[in-house]
């Protein structure tokens, strides 16, 4: 309760307490977007890892999550501009910046794909908001968690940087 009223404002006339401080989306990015990131930069996936580390949402990730990033992302090496050692750059700011979850639960099998399952259970154990994906497929009935599958694009809409 502090922390709101420390985030607040009271009206002086009326004494009414206003909190106008909005929470942060909370989100995970699907391997697909970070790869479509790296291999272009002119995409929606490369104008979402800009915001990396900015007041627009908060990304999560899991030592499972950044296994699988650092494993698909260094097959890349030599079909991307980018070298081994750019790319080690990057995971490294991804897991400054991001809130570094442990999965205490897993639910699996719930979705199709082993790999999935581990995105949807960091994004339950975060309390998510939405998982960032391409593959919107194959994360069907995850609503349920009350989480939305989105495409970069559309989530960088929704908290407004892209018309």
């Amino acid at each position: 309760m502090w922390s709101l009223l420390r985030q607040a404002s009271i009206d002086k006339l009326t004494g009414i307490i206003y909190n106008t401080s909005m929470e942060k989306p909370q989100i995970v990015i699907d391997t697909s977007v970070l790869i479509a990131a790296l291999r272009s930069r002119r995409g929606a996936a490369h104008k979402l890892l800009t915001f990396l580390g900015s007041d627009k949402f908060e990304v999560n990730i899991s030592v499972p999550l950044m296994l699988e990033y650092e494993d698909v992302a260094r097959r890349l090496i030599g079909e991307i501009l980018l070298t081994e050692q750019d790319i080690d750059h990057i995971l490294d700011y991804i897991c400054r910046v991001a809130n570094r979850r442990r999965i205490f639960f897993l639910w699996r099998p719930f979705l199709k794909d082993p790999k999935d399952d581990l995105v949807l259970e960091l994004a339950v154990t975060a309390g998510c908001d939405f998982i960032v994906t391409y593959n919107e497929r194959d994360f069907q009935d995850v609503e349920q968690f009350g989480i939305q599958v989105v495409k970069p694009k559309e989530f960088l809409q929704k908290i407004g940087v892209l018309s």
